[in-house]
């Protein structure tokens, strides 16, 4: 429990309409997608910088622990206040779009804007903000960057550290930094911007994200494949991306997930296929998005596609994308609890790696439904087992170690967008040595000696 003296400062520096110890934002603030709960001893909402200077300078000579939110979306539990603290809110002030400037195709933005909101803010100027995660209308920026958060068009355009060009950022004792410029190059000093994305808010609190932008494309267009199986659905994936063809999105359902989606919503989806494939393209020219369809068709059809369709406009491309967009929730059919995870290997070794996801399943005698983003070997994996028996969700933990070993065995890593938070930390030591650990540890140290921000975070301390 913090002291009332500590509380009485922070309201000094915010006023006391932005700071709230109450249990109902307690509460609000103990919890994010994970479904975990934490509460932190109190919520403060930051106006500016210099507020956030103020009191990280101070709580971190008064060892007062600080986790940094932004829409508290995450999937692994990196902003949740477990040892407490001061959950440091970034929505209600720190929200801006600062600046979109069309010379340099850069935007500047504080870490509390929506996905969302800059995509269409940019769109409107004949931009485009490529990154975008399955939580892109309710997501910040400043979330996606601690996460390296990618989305269904990385296959293509790749995903957030591609885009950020530089940070301004508070460390610990309170000391404002800016890492990286809005030139196309820089190789002057460490990438101090680098080392922060994906950090999930352990080593500094960030203020300002420069971004770039790219023209956007005139042109979309959606196809689907149907197959077999899911090793033929798999090895048309990497098969396609040899090609010369780079799909925008290359995104997949397995039969447990299509069979979920249509059970939940009635959409006409062949339950008895194998696999489902979904792929869009870009670019200015009809003709160029012909060209790249009929090579894909070409590739898919020889990796047994039975079916292939191509959207004839814009509804039929949404209801070719309702199945991926609702196949999380859709999954709630096979069970109430759901250990989802998104590893990712390179895209040779999916036909492997699925064979071996569906090894296990049949070991544990448990559902592991797979989709995701297969044009970058990302794949969400779900262990799905009745949440209200112990023994299922004891199994369903020695299912998800042995997807993660399966994962790392093939060259593949513990996460490709979700980030490690809290709910993978335990499994760090698989993926990683120890000397790469202290590694790990020693640059924390560095950023935070006395680690007050959000610690305890992707096996760290």
């Amino acid at each position: 429990m913090i002291e009332s003296r500590h509380l009485n400062y922070f309201t000094d520096i915010v006023g006391s309409e932005n700071i709230y110890s109450d249990k109902a934002h307690l509460i609000a603030y103990s919890y994010d997608a994970t479904r975990e709960h934490f509460e932190p001893d109190a919520v403060v909402f930051p106006r500016d910088e210099e507020d956030i200077s103020k009191i990280l300078k101070y709580c971190n000579e008064h060892k007062i622990v600080i986790v940094p939110r932004g829409a508290g979306s995450g999937f692994t539990g990196g902003a949740l206040p477990s040892s407490g603290g001061i959950v440091l809110a970034m929505e209600k002030h720190m929200n801006k779009i600062l600046e979109i400037d069309m010379k340099n195709m850069v935007a500047v933005v504080q870490p509390g804007v929506i996905n969302m909101d800059l995509q269409r803010a940019v769109e409107e100027v004949g931009l485009f903000y490529p990154p975008d995660p399955a939580s892109q209308d309710y997501s910040s920026i400043g979330g996606n960057v601690s996460e390296n958060a990618g989305g269904m068009r990385a296959a293509k355009y790749g995903i957030t550290k591609d885009y950020v060009m530089a940070t301004r950022a508070v460390l610990p004792n309170g000391d404002i930094i800016k890492a990286g410029k809005r030139t196309i190059k820089d190789v002057a000093g460490y990438n101090i911007s680098g080392i922060l994305i994906a950090s999930e808010g352990t080593l500094a609190v960030l203020t300002e994200i420069t971004l770039r932008l790219i023209p956007k494309p005139k042109l979309t267009k959606t196809a689907m494949g149907v197959f077999e199986s899911v090793h033929d659905a798999m090895n048309a994936v990497y098969k396609t991306m040899a090609s010369g063809i780079t799909p925008v999105a290359m995104e997949f359902l397995d039969n447990l997930t299509i069979c979920a989606v249509e059970r939940t919503f009635s959409k006409g989806l062949p339950v008895d296929a194998g696999a489902l494939l979904i792929t869009d393209v870009d670019g200015n020219l009809e003709e160029d998005l012909d060209f790249q369809l009929s090579q894909i068709e070409k590739v898919f059809k020889a990796n047994g596609c039975y079916k292939f369709k191509i959207a004839q406009d814009k509804k039929e491309a949404s209801d070719i994308w309702f199945a991926r967009r609702n196949a999380s929730p859709a999954l709630s059919v096979y069970g109430s609890k759901k250990l989802n995870e998104d590893v990712t290997v390179p895209r040779s070794a999916l036909p492997e790696l699925l064979e071996k996801f569906y090894a296990i399943a049949d070991k544990y005698d448990v559902k592991i439904p797979c989709f995701g983003h297969t044009g970058d070997g990302n794949v969400h994996t779900n262990v799905m087992v009745d949440g209200s028996d112990p023994k299922q969700v004891e199994i369903a933990y020695k299912a998800i170690e042995e997807v993660f070993q399966a994962t790392i065995d093939l060259g593949g890593t513990l996460s490709g967008e979700h980030g490690i938070g809290l709910a993978k930390a335990p499994y760090m030591k698989m993926a990683f040595t120890p000397e790469e650990m202290a590694l790990f540890k020693s640059i924390k140290m560095a950023f935070d000696p006395n680690n007050i921000l959000n610690p305890f975070k992707m096996g760290l301390k």
